[in-house]
């Protein structure tokens, strides 16, 4: 879930806010739109890091969305939300830097393989399934093509809303449902490919973890 830094206000109000600030900055107030950048400055990073697997690129994404955020502020619709505005803005960007780079591994602090492992202290044999697990998932997040990943990061890392991620990609919500069920179609893929390879030390075929999420 996207959390923006809107101090004392709950999702409604922090939203109602930004797009009071969103007004003010189209009409020159630079202090508002300080106050934007300070409220998106972490989940645009968080966003590029998990589209580039780079810290030192998801910064310089970062700083390059807010600079095309402000070029950028009268062709924001009113109505519109603001965080799929300003994520839109993000994830055109990290996918223009993907298509002119090789492709990296991608870190992740958080994954939504950990819904399916237990709960409570890890011993050390979970802890390095979890280290597993998060290694098969950078690698399938990864060989994903650009257009699949953006709306996958965005439904379950972001937990965005259909209607949500369509708006912050500019297509429609068939499109997004059947990208999403096309990413899972593909890590279901590379699960199956893999589903010969030996057990590990731990008795787990290294794509049980990829077989798990693709049926989620």
């Amino acid at each position: 879930m996207i959390v923006r830094t809107v101090s004392g206000m709950d999702h409604a109000g922090a939203e109602t806010q930004e797009i009071r600030w969103l007004e003010q900055a189209r009409r020159g107030d630079q202090v508002a739109f300080g106050r934007l950048v300070a409220a998106y400055q972490r989940p645009v990073y968080n966003l590029a890091y998990r589209m580039l697997g780079d810290a030192v690129e998801a910064e310089d994404a970062a700083q390059e969305t807010f600079v095309r955020m402000y070029t950028k502020l009268n062709t924001y619709e009113p109505g519109r939300k603001p965080v799929s505005w300003v994520l839109s803005i993000a994830s055109h960007y990290c996918i223009d830097r993907l298509r002119r780079r090789r492709v990296t591994w991608l870190s992740l602090d958080e994954d939504p393989i950990a819904a399916v492992l237990p709960s409570g202290r890890p011993g050390p044999e979970e802890t390095a399934l979890r280290q597993e697990a998060r290694t098969e998932i950078q690698a399938s997040v990864m060989r994903l093509a650009p257009g699949y990943r953006v709306p996958l990061i965005l439904r379950y890392w972001y937990d965005l809303s259909y209607e949500e991620i369509a708006d912050t990609m500019g297509v429609s919500i068939q499109a997004v449902k059947s990208r999403l069920h096309r990413a899972r179609l593909q890590i279901a893929e590379q699960a199956l490919a893999a589903a010969a390879d030996p057990p590990n030390k731990f008795g787990t075929p290294e794509s049980a973890t990829c077989r798990r999420v693709a049926a989620s």
